[in-house]
C-alpha cells in the first residue's frame, strides 16, 4: 500500500525552518508532493520553495526533509526538488503560522 501524501505531510513537519521556527508545511513551502509505487515502495517526489532565494537554509531544509521522508515505513527513493516558481509569499502560511510569528 502506498504512503498516503497525509503521511508524507505529517513527517515533514518535523522539518523546522532554524531561523523561524516553524515547519515547512506551516509555512507553506511544500508545493507539491507525488508518490509512485515502485517494487513495494513508495517513491516520494516533492517541490518546495524557500523564503526566499537567498535562504542559507536551504540546503539544511531539504537535507532533513530527505532524511524524514527516508524514514518512513515501506519509502523507496526520495527526491526533493527546490523551485522558485511560484515565489514564495506568507499568505501561504497556515493561520497557527501567523499567529506564531505576529502576521495578521
Amino acid at each position: 500500500m502506498p504512503i498516503a501524501e497525509d503521511a508524507i505531510r505529517e513527517a515533514l513537519k518535523q522539518v523546522v525552518d532554524p531561523e523561524l521556527f516553524v515547519n515547512v508545511i506551516d509555512l507553506g513551502l511544500v508545493y507539491a508532493v507525488n508518490v509512485e509505487e515502485a517494487e513495494g515502495k513508495t517513491n516520494i517526489n516533492i517541490e518546495m520553495t524557500l523564503t526566499s532565494p537567498a535562504c542559507p537554509a536551504g540546503p539544511q531544509l531539504v537535507g532533513q526533509s530527505k532524511d524524514v521522508l527516508s524514514r518512513l515505513e515501506g519509502a523507496g527513493a526520495v527526491d526533493v526538488k527546490l523551485v522558485m516558481s511560484p515565489p514564495w509569499t506568507p499568505d501561504r502560511m497556515t493561520e497557527e503560522a501567523r499567529d506564531q510569528l505576529g502576521i495578521f
